[in-house]
């Protein structure tokens, strides 16, 4: 059986805990977004700043280059997948 992911503007984003990964493993590049902390909207708890990293998929990356640009975001997780998809488009690109 195929699983299928949720999708955020053509690339997967999948969820587990507090990180999600957004890309295609398949793809030289990822992202890895990390929720650092949360606030309490009524009754739901929303992230309000996330880690924004982008890593490497070759599977014999250099283990201290495989991370290659990060950033965080205090706008929460919309903020953050915005950074992540234009990473992810320049680094399709070139």
């Amino acid at each position: 059986m195929k699983e299928k992911f949720y999708t955020y503007k053509g690339y997967p984003l999948v969820r587990n805990g507090n990180t999600l990964y957004y890309g295609y493993m398949s793809d030289p590049y990822v992202i890895m977004m990390e929720i650092v902390s949360t606030k309490s909207v009524g009754n739901e708890k929303i992230a309000d700043k996330v880690r924004v990293v982008q890593m490497s998929t070759a599977p014999n990356a250099d283990p201290l280059k495989i991370f290659v640009k990060n950033t965080e975001c205090e706008g929460g997780l919309y903020e953050a997948l915005d950074v992540a998809r234009v990473w992810l488009g320049k680094a399709m690109k070139g």
